[in-house]
């Protein structure tokens, strides 16, 4: 799983959270900041993960929507990237459903999730790569990853500061209209010595290990989605050690 629902796991806490919402989806935002606000006012830690929580939940919902048809495909794979326990399901499907009936709104959702990584001004932030990388989960589960999801998604990453080049590595990892380009994985050129592209493969290796994460703050629960970004720089590298090897 990439993303844990353990913060929210309090039944009781739900149900108040949901009751200060309501069922019109157009006013959900406010309402779930104001309902987040009021309950955890002495809580800073708490409102946090609940804030995360709850956006992650809202923007799986509206990337789904993106394309215009929320597919099953697309549900499994939200229910494959967010952990939650069983007893849970009714509430967040509740909220799912709510934020899901259109994409308005996804960036004032898109704007919170940013506003929890530090301070909002660093670019590239490692948690929100996570995020972007869980939404690209989702976009391809229907085998297409659509235009209007690719928009989506650049918009999204637009707001959570990461720059082009980072983007099109994000998405050079999920989706491969040409084959899967290990050099762009990588953030190198065929042209490199390959001294050089191993020292870039080892710094990503280095920058991307569990004690560094942990380091910069990113939940333990977005690890998994680390793990799976690891696993394509490995791939990637072998690739390239490969073909230079048969060169």
């Amino acid at each position: 799983m990439f993303f844990d629902f353990t913060c929210l796991h309090i039944s009781s806490l739900w149900e108040r959270l949901l009751g200060a919402i309501g069922d019109a989806a157009g006013s959900v935002l406010g309402r779930v900041v104001e309902a987040i606000r009021t309950l955890f006012e002495g809580d800073p830690e708490t409102r946090r993960k609940v804030s995360f929580s709850v956006a992650i939940i809202a923007l799986s919902a509206k990337m789904a929507k993106a394309d215009g048809i929320v597919t099953e495909a697309e549900v499994s794979a939200f229910q494959q990237i967010f952990d939650f326990p069983d007893e849970e399901a009714r509430n967040v499907a509740r909220l799912y459903n709510l934020a899901r009936q259109d994409v308005a709104g996804y960036e004032a959702y898109a704007n919170k999730l940013a506003n929890l990584c530090g301070s909002g001004a660093s670019e590239n932030c490692p948690m929100l790569e996570n995020v972007v990388d869980g939404l690209f989960h989702i976009a391809k589960a229907d085998g297409l990853v659509h235009e209007k999801e690719l928009v989506f998604l650049g918009r999204i990453a637009e707001i959570f500061r990461i720059d082009e080049v980072h983007f099109r590595r994000i998405m050079a990892r999920h989706v491969h209209m040409d084959g899967r380009d290990p050099y762009l994985v990588l953030g190198v050129s065929p042209d490199d010595d390959f001294t050089e592209i191993r020292k870039r493969y080892r710094l990503l290796v280095s920058e991307h290990h569990p004690d560094r994460l942990i380091a910069r703050g990113v939940p333990v629960a977005l690890h998994a989605a680390a793990n799976e970004r690891m696993a394509a720089l490995n791939a990637a590298y072998a690739a390239i050690a490969k073909e230079h090897r048969a060169a």
